[in-house]
């Protein structure tokens, strides 16, 4: 469920832009992050760090989007999301030595520190792909096109991706 919860703002998206433009879904996709953010401080009492980082990087370049009527920063939001996640996971790492991904998983999975650096290197260049993919999308086809990949074709790979977390983490896990 919250997955879906995650991609509404997506979803939201996507249905204003087929309704509508590329400049009201922008807007729409901004309103729905910020109630999602709001949502999750009332409830929680706190706001969920990859909500955060999303909902700032929604306002800023989805802002830019609708003041200067140019698609370009939208289109550029997702890769710059997915760079900064594998900022993340490679600072938080290499730097100050907090794997995020154990951190989010160690309590239901065990793993030798090896594959907890594995899996965390395959996320990070995974996301670095996933943004350069975005942007190929973006630039070499039509804005439509774009627009069902940023729902479909993002949300394939990601599954596609996760199966393949499954597995690895399948294989290396202690029993």
């Amino acid at each position: 469920m919250k997955f879906l919860y995650d991609l509404l703002p997506v979803i939201l998206f996507f249905i204003s832009y087929k309704i509508y433009d590329i400049f009201i879904a922008t807007g729409v996709a901004i309103i729905a992050t910020l109630l999602q953010v709001l949502y999750d401080y009332i409830k929680n009492k706190k706001i969920d760090k990859m909500l955060l980082f999303n909902g700032a990087t929604i306002t800023i370049l989805g802002g830019l989007t609708i003041i200067f009527q140019d698609k370009t920063f939208i289109m550029w939001k997702p890769s710059v999301l997915y760079w900064l996640f594998a900022a993340v996971l490679f600072i938080s790492n290499y730097f100050f030595n907090k794997n995020l991904i154990k951190l989010a998983m160690g309590q239901k999975i065990e793993l030798e520190d090896s594959y907890w650096n594995n899996l965390n290197n395959a996320t990070g260049l995974f996301f670095i792909m996933l943004g350069f993919i975005n942007l190929y999308v973006a630039y070499n086809y039509e804005e439509d096109t774009w627009v069902n990949f940023k729902l479909f074709g993002i949300t394939g790979i990601l599954f596609i991706y996760i199966i393949f977390l499954t597995i690895y983490i399948s294989k290396v896990s202690k029993k």
